[in-house]
């Protein structure tokens, strides 16, 4: 394992792996009426967040202290960030405090990578700017892996806002990491211009790729980033974009349906198909602590799980 977790590309087969099997580990501990174990005692984990975060937040927070880490949250409203104060600054002032790791959720893609030249610690990605969300491609794959076995060969669809997503872009490099061939599916304004670089296949038509995908993963349309019309209207997004029970039906019985979250129901995904027993959109919450326990513990407390 590297020293810090900024990106899905940073992560061999071997230490995807590894933070997989460790989660599997950890899984158990979570089920269990006391839910602590002692390996980060008296390390500090600050989850530093520039932007808005309810669940990333709450799910490293629930992380770190599960293995007894001390959490400082900063948050950039209402602190020295809101008068001006630079991401150096702030770094070095959690470095004065002796953090052991931070976990920052920036507005500006790349700033994790310039936090690391900055803190002795470990630096982990919780999502920048429209760059990556390393750790959400982690508890997906982790979910995926729970309901189908191994990720090999298995054929994954990503559907929707994928100019936007962080979380798009992590997944494909993960997800071909362990061996999955991955669509993206969305209209040609919804894609990047470097699409054409990334280890994937893209198409355009939804209900052409849905009857052999094993996964469907969907994405929140990020209304609140474009400045600009993406598509004509959200009802014919919906119509062309959207998984409606008619598109869930195409889909083989055994496949199942993913979404980061938060969802526009209706829209991007209709309420009984999320709603649906073969949806994970529940779990993923659930597995996203797990995942980022093992995260935490492999960066800052050993090799596997005890």
């Amino acid at each position: 394992m590297n020293k810090h977790l900024i990106s899905a590309a940073d992560l061999s087969k071997d230490d995807a792996l590894l933070i997989l099997d460790t989660a599997e580990e950890l899984a158990a501990v979570s089920e269990r009426s006391i839910k602590k174990l002692p390996t980060l005692r008296g390390r500090t984990v600050v989850n530093l967040f520039f932007e808005d975060s309810t669940r990333t937040r709450i799910s490293f927070e629930a992380a770190a202290k599960r293995l007894s880490a001390d959490v400082i949250n900063f948050s950039a409203k209402g602190s020295s960030v809101s008068k001006g104060e630079s991401l150096k600054d702030t770094a070095l002032t959690l470095e004065a405090m002796g953090a052991d790791a931070v976990v920052i959720r920036h507005g500006a893609s790349g700033a994790p990578h310039r936090l690391a030249n900055w803190v002795r610690g470990s630096v982990v990605n919780a999502g920048d700017g429209t760059h990556e969300h390393p750790t959400q491609a982690l508890l997906d794959a982790f979910s995926m892996r729970r309901r189908l076995g191994s990720l090999e060969g298995r054929k994954i669809t990503i559907v929707g806002d994928v100019l936007h997503s962080r979380v798009a872009r992590s997944n494909v490099l993960l997800l071909a990491t362990l061996g999955a061939d991955v669509t993206l599916v969305a209209p040609p304004t919804l894609l990047p211009v470097s699409v054409g670089t990334w280890p994937c296949e893209v198409s355009y038509d939804l209900d052409a790729v849905l009857p052999k995908s094993d996964v469907v993963m969907m994405l929140r349309v990020q209304k609140e980033r474009m400045n600009a019309a993406y598509f004509p209207s959200e009802r014919e997004y919906s119509r062309r974009y959207g998984l409606d029970r008619d598109r869930f039906a195409k889909m083989p019985d055994d496949a199942i349906v993913m979404h980061p979250g938060p969802m526009n129901r209706g829209m991007e995904i209709a309420a009984d198909v999320a709603d649906s027993p073969r949806s994970t959109i529940v779990e993923q919450v659930a597995n996203g602590v797990t995942t980022r326990m093992a995260v935490l513990y492999l960066l800052l407390g050993g090799e596997s799980a005890q």
